[in-house]
């Protein structure tokens, strides 16, 4: 792979998964996906897509999934959930969401945030989970104490907020997770319950992938009213993105807070996003 392609490469996968580009070069194969490929969808690892992403941790001793909900992406005996519910509360919640209960995993070993685990595991998985976290500093250093040293691995499954409902909302910065640190944030500010309520548009990853993203929520006041009431309302935890990223904004950030001594994980792969897909891979290690 180039040395300026921060994203996991294989020219020999690439160029036969590609009919058109048999013939290229291991160098002209990598320099395509670089300036071509990767705004394409096109895929440049066997890794890059979500059943072999996963896979991959079956190999390992113990895994942590965290945020399963109705829809885990682990199973076995090796396999324990991390949500902030219990399983009968993530059962009630898929029913009322119209959501089917019955996905929901039998039980969930740990209850509440990353702090309440208790345990060591050899890789940890979070698949749509992470843009959740109201502190991501905090969450990394969660992830990195109950990972086995000496190679252990997070694995995460992010939604591209270019292909999914987050489309009209701003990047995250560094600055945005550094400040969310430094308040020691504990639920979502009323700026991300507000983008959530006022700036969404529709989740559907093949029309925006034709450039078809939609109009943001026409009612825009009444939905703002309706943000800054259901913030007010609560003191609870409100279920809403704080983060969004694409591939190449979610390594520099994690790199930077790396690099800076503000995260105990380092990004050590990184996917682009499939084509017609909403979402990408990462791999952040443990130093």
């Amino acid at each position: 792979m180039a040395d300026d392609i921060p994203f996991a490469f294989d020219a020999d996968f690439y160029r036969e998964n590609n009919a058109d580009l048999t013939w290229m070069t291991a160098d002209e194969a990598a320099a395509h996906f670089r300036e071509h490929g990767m705004a394409e969808g096109r895929q440049g690892s066997p890794w890059g897509r979500r059943l072999p992403f996963v896979d991959r941790l079956g190999k390992l001793g113990s895994v942590l999934e965290i945020g399963p909900f109705c829809n885990p992406v682990m199973h076995g005996p090796h396999i324990r959930y991390l949500d902030m519910l219990d399983a009968d509360q993530l059962r009630a919640r898929a029913t009322e969401l119209g959501l089917d209960p019955a996905g929901c995993p039998e039980h969930i070993h740990h209850v509440g945030g990353i702090e309440t685990v208790d345990a060591m595991f050899d890789g940890v998985i979070s698949c749509h989970s992470v843009e959740h976290q109201p502190d991501l500093i905090h969450h990394f250093e969660g992830v990195a104490r109950i990972l086995r040293p000496g190679g252990g691995r997070y694995h995460l499954i992010i939604p591209d907020k270019r292909y999914c409902f987050d489309h009209f909302i701003a990047e995250s910065t560094v600055a945005d997770v550094v400040q969310a640190h430094e308040e020691r944030r504990t639920r979502h500010t009323l700026k991300s319950v507000i983008e959530h309520w006022t700036l969404v548009t529709h989740n559907d990853a093949v029309a925006h992938w034709r450039g078809e993203h939609g109009a943001r929520i026409v009612e825009h006041p009444r939905r703002l009213r309706d943000a800054i009431g259901v913030y007010r309302g609560t003191e609870d935890y409100i279920d809403v993105h704080a983060w969004y990223f694409t591939p190449t904004s979610f390594w520099d950030v994690t790199s930077t807070l790396h690099a800076a001594g503000l995260s105990p994980l380092r990004p050590v792969e990184i996917h682009a996003t499939g084509h017609n897909t909403p979402e990408f891979f990462a791999v952040l290690e443990r130093d």
